[in-house]
C-alpha cells in the first residue's frame, strides 16, 4: 500500500470501526476527483467518516443540514444590499467550501437538491446570471436515510448520477461494536486527528491516480460491462458514458491504493457495485433500485477479455 494512503487509512479505520472496504471506497472516490454518497440508517457513522476524511485530508469542511424548509439561497448564498456602498454584494453560502457535508440530503425538496448539480458538476455555481468559481479541491459527501424512512425525498437520476459512489455502512460486527461500546465517542476522536496531508499533496495523489496504467483489454472489459447493462433488459436504462469513465477513475484509485502500477480486472470489480448500483434502476415496478446480488450477477455473466 502506498504509504500517503496509508498515513490516510490507518487513523480513518481507527476511527470507524470494522469498515475496512468501505472506507477504502470511499478514499478512492475522493482520490478519482469523485462525489461520496452514503446511504444508510441513522446512527451508523455516516456523519463521522465525513468528517473524518476532511480532517485527515486538511480541507475545509461546512456541514448543511438538509431540511424540507431549506432553501437553494441558503446553500449558494445570496446577493444583499449593503447601504453604505449603495451596491448588492454577494455573500457566499456553504457551498463555498473544499467538503460539503450534505446531511440527510433527501430531507430536501427536489427544488433544494438541484441547486447541488452544477456545483457537483463543474465546480462553480451561477448566481444572477453571473458564474463563480467553487474552491479547488470541491468535493461533496452527502449522507442520505434508506427511502422507506418518513420526510424523504428520493434523488432524481440526474442528481445521482452526479455522485460518483454510493456506499452502505452498515451494522458493525459483534468484535467490532463491543470496542465501540467499551471506548470513547468516536465522533469525539475526529478533532484529534492530524491532517496526514496537504491540499497540493492531495492534488499530487490525484494526478498520479490518473497515470495508472490501463490496457487496451482492461478498456475492453469496461466497455463489455456497459454495454451489458444497456442491452440486458432487466434495467430502465444501461450505464452512460460518464459512468464508465467514473468506473474506469475508480478502478485506477482503487489499484493506486495498493500501490500496483496498472488496473487488473479485480479493481473493476471491487468497485463496480458502489459505482453502478445507484444508476441502474430495475424495469421491475417493486424494485426501486439495484441492489448488490444484482451487481454481482452482471459481473458473473460478463467475461474478462
Amino acid at each position: 500500500m502506498n504509504s500517503p494512503v496509508a498515513n490516510l487509512l490507518d487513523p480513518l479505520n481507527r476511527v470507524i470501526l470494522g469498515k475496512e472496504t468501505e472506507t477504502r471506497l470511499a478514499l478512492a472516490c475522493l482520490l478519482a476527483r469523485g462525489h461520496l454518497l452514503i446511504e444508510d440508517l441513522p446512527g451508523v457513522g455516516k456523519t463521522t467518516l465525513a468528517r473524518a476524511l476532511a480532517r485527515l485530508l486538511g480541507l475545509e469542511l461546512q456541514r448543511i443540514q438538509f431540511t424540507s424548509d431549506l432553501l437553494p439561497a441558503d446553500i449558494i448564498g445570496a446577493s444583499v444590499f449593503e447601504r453604505a456602498s449603495g451596491t448588492f454584494v454577494f455573500h457566499p453560502g456553504p457551498l463555498f467550501a473544499q467538503l460539503v457535508l450534505a446531511d440527510e440530503i433527501n430531507r430536501a425538496t427536489p427544488k433544494t437538491q438541484s441547486a447541488l448539480l452544477e456545483a457537483m458538476g463543474e465546480a462553480q455555481v451561477t448566481v444572477e446570471g453571473q458564474s463563480r468559481s467553487l474552491p479547488a479541491p470541491f468535493f461533496v459527501i452527502a449522507t442520505q436515510n434508506p427511502l422507506t424512512q418518513v420526510g424523504t425525498f428520493p434523488l432524481p437520476e440526474s442528481q445521482l448520477d452526479r455522485f460518483h459512489m454510493r456506499i452502505s455502512l452498515g451494522f458493525p460486527d459483534p468484535r467490532s461494536e463491543r470496542e465501540l461500546l467499551e471506548g470513547q465517542d468516536r465522533s469525539e476522536l475526529v478533532p484529534t486527528l492530524e491532517p496526514a496531508l496537504e491540499p497540493a499533496e492531495l492534488a499530487d495523489l490525484q494526478e498520479r491516480v490518473t497515470r495508472v496504467h490501463t490496457s487496451p483489454a482492461l478498456l475492453d472489459y469496461i466497455q463489455h460491462l456497459l454495454n451489458h447493462t444497456r442491452s440486458d433488459g432487466r434495467f430502465r436504462m444501461g450505464l452512460s458514458p460518464r459512468a464508465g469513465l467514473t468506473l474506469l477513475r475508480v478502478a485506477q484509485a482503487w489499484a493506486f491504493i495498493d500501490g500496483r502500477e496498472g488496473v487488473l480486472p479485480e479493481d473493476v470489480q471491487a468497485v463496480f457495485p458502489a459505482v453502478a448500483g445507484h444508476r441502474l434502476h430495475p424495469i421491475a415496478f417493486d424494485e426501486a433500485r439495484t441492489s448488490d446480488e444484482d451487481t454481482a450477477q452482471l459481473l458473473a455473466e460478463v467475461a474478462i477479455p
